[in-house]
């Protein structure tokens, strides 16, 4: 990538996102939900996020190095940098209300029980959390949820850490495309049972949802390996 390039910012300009946001909902604590969106509105058929999980800032990180790098005329996709930028802040994969995010959502397999995770990766799951006193309990929840119905992406791409894989439901070409990009496999599941997450969810109300899990690796790390498949999707998008 040449620094002279017209699409990217110089190295010395890769501080601040200048990209313009808009705040499509507050967390418990109050912070803005922020929302980049492409300049022109006929551009946007794929909304990237990351961020559900506060102890998974990986992929906050790799989309704001993006969203710094590429000019804002050529952004062709909308990103969202934290879902819970509540728990970013306090480092927890919670929220502020000590709800797991990823299984709060109103899909029918949702359930009142506790959600139990794994403190350390290496460690069994024996940490609890809670699902939230319903489903859809929560303000950042419920913001995603009417962001998406206004929206209606053709196809979503979260992000999340450490399982290293591309889980696509469908094993669509998309799938298929990013999981070469990525060099990461592509499977149908992720092997276990996840109620009240956002991809059951997205899978009940037809909505095309891809989980890129990032592997255990630093930030630099992940931005060496996945900032031109970020970048690429950002700026030209996979065609079906």
């Amino acid at each position: 990538m040449s620094h002279s390039d017209q699409f990217f910012y110089h190295r010395s300009e890769r501080g601040i996102i200048r990209h313009r946001s808009q705040v499509y909902g507050r967390s418990i604590l109050g912070a803005p939900l922020e929302l980049f969106l492409p300049p022109d509105p006929a551009d946007f058929d794929t909304l990237v996020i990351a961020g559900h999980h506060g102890s998974e800032a990986e992929g906050t990180v790799l989309l704001s190095s993006m969203l710094r790098t590429l000019k804002p005329a050529h952004l062709r996709c909308g990103v969202i940098t934290a879902i819970n930028p509540d728990g970013l802040f306090r480092g927890t994969r919670c929220n502020a209300a000590g709800v797991d995010l990823n299984r709060n959502f109103p899909s029918s397999d949702w359930s009142p029980n506790p959600v139990m995770y794994r403190f350390n990766t290496e460690e069994p799951q024996n940490t609890r959390l809670s699902p939230g006193i319903h489903a859809a309990s929560e303000p950042e929840t419920v913001a995603l949820l009417e962001l998406i119905d206004r929206l209606r992406p053709k196809r979503i791409l979260s992000l999340h850490a450490p399982l290293a894989c591309i889980d696509d439901p469908r094993l669509s070409d998309y799938g298929r495309r990013l999981a070469d990009e990525t060099n990461l496999p592509l499977v149908g599941d992720v092997g276990y049972d996840t109620p009240g997450s956002f991809g059951t969810w997205a899978n009940e109300n037809d909505i095309h949802l891809i989980t890129v899990e990032l592997p255990v690796a630093s930030q630099q790390e992940i931005r060496n390996l996945y900032s031109q498949v970020f970048l690429k999707v950002m700026q030209e998008k996979f065609q079906d």
